[in-house]
């Protein structure tokens, strides 16, 4: 097994629960979310996330700024030097995640109003094909792009190697420059709790 390949099935949902999702993607988009409403219910259904542990990381101890490269879903390339200078919002998820359909709307929120500060969003999808990714992001609202992140781990690993996201989902709060101000384990413990991590970035000089 590959090092990328270790990494991903450490935060990957186990088998029963892979199966849920990839029925969930083959019988298309519903307005009743089932994976989400057993997730908010506490129904695990097997399925293996971060608790939402917060962890911040004072300026002096961020170490090196991440370096990484991968391929959005239209095919054009992405990289850590478009995000130069701004605060970077970078999100794990994929579709059959339960969490990752709760918070998907918060994430959408906070990037609509952060974005006439200079802040952008990039969702990393560990697991999906762009046709499912798509999908997702019609039927949650989610503007922001993605990598697809399946063939190359390229991005995982780039962050794995500092702050790695130990969780399906894991959102990182990455400074102006390139570093993690701070990560968040398993889904957003609340819209306001990120907000906070967000505005703390842009206010460092």
């Amino acid at each position: 097994m590959t090092s990328v390949s270790r990494l991903r099935s450490r935060i990957l949902l186990p088998a029963a629960a892979l199966a849920a999702a990839t029925a969930l993607a083959l019988s298309g988009c519903t307005a009743n979310d089932g994976l989400a409403n057993q997730y908010r219910s506490g129904n695990g259904q097997n399925y293996i996330a971060g608790d939402g542990t917060v962890s911040e990381f004072a300026a002096g101890n961020r170490g090196d700024a991440v370096s990484f490269t991968g391929t959005l879903q239209d095919g054009s390339t992405v990289s850590s030097a478009d995000y130069a200078g701004k605060v970077l919002v970078v999100n794990f998820w994929y579709a059959g995640c339960p969490p990752c359909r709760v918070e998907a709307p918060d994430l959408e929120s906070l990037s609509n109003k952060y974005k006439s500060e200079g802040v952008t969003f990039l969702g990393v999808n560990l697991y999906d094909s762009a046709q499912t990714a798509e999908s997702f992001e019609k039927e949650k609202g989610v503007t922001y792009p993605s990598v697809l992140d399946r063939d190359t781990g390229s991005v995982l690993l780039a962050f794995s190697k500092t702050v790695p996201p130990k969780a399906t989902p894991t959102t990182l709060v990455v400074d102006k420059e390139g570093r993690v101000a701070a990560r968040i384990l398993g889904a957003i413990p609340g819209k306001s709790i990120l907000d906070t991590l967000i505005s703390d970035a842009v206010a460092e000089n």
